[in-house]
């Protein structure tokens, strides 16, 4: 019994010590909790300073496959000198098959001040596509061409409307014969730019 009184006790006074405490400024209820424990001063480590994003152009991205036809790249040309945007091209092919289709294009795209970058997706997935978009917000929006996958299932209306964390532009060849379902994609046509 004596045990139970002993264990009691010291649970009013912790109680009574809490209650005690609410009328005590912030300093000293420091005071007062310190009492008896360690206060050696804590060593400060160097704040991290974050080094500032690089200040440069936006950039467009184009999505494509194993092909890059002459009218999608003209597109994307003239959409990148007129928004003053540079260009990166997303692909799920190696790093040499995505040099391969750029390398005729490399000289106009030098010539239009255009800085290309190629980024060869590891993998095969549309979620994959995404986190990279979603973490580069330089990208103002994603350019795909209607015979690509992602572009095939934008004009199918199978995409889902905000699977993709910017906006979607779908190259056509000919906006007449496209359906253009709700699925949250732009569709062009390459031979008539948007203003």
């Amino acid at each position: 019994m004596k045990a139970l009184t002993e264990a009691l006790k010291t649970m009013l006074n912790a109680l009574a010590h809490e209650d005690a405490g609410e009328f005590l400024t912030p300093c000293q209820k420091t005071a007062v909790l310190s009492q008896g424990a360690d206060t050696s001063p804590v060593q400060r480590v160097a704040p991290v300073v974050q080094q500032p994003a690089p200040v440069g152009r936006r950039r467009v991205a184009l999505f494509t496959g194993r092909e890059l036809p002459e009218d999608v790249m003209e597109y994307m040309t003239e959409t990148c000198v007129r928004t003053q945007h540079d260009l990166t091209v997303l692909t799920f092919e190696t790093e040499s098959t995505g040099e391969a289709m750029l390398q005729p294009y490399q000289g106009e795209l030098a010539a239009a001040g255009i800085d290309v970058k190629l980024v060869p997706l590891g993998g095969n997935t549309m979620s994959q596509l995404a986190r990279y978009l979603g973490s580069h917000p330089e990208i103002a929006f994603l350019a795909c061409k209607e015979s690509g996958y992602l572009g095939r299932s934008y004009l199918a209306g199978n995409q889902r409307k905000n699977e993709m964390p910017i906006p979607v532009v779908v190259i056509v060849a000919n906006k007449d014969g496209v359906q253009i379902p709700e699925a949250g994609a732009e569709v062009v046509e390459a031979d008539k730019r948007i203003a």
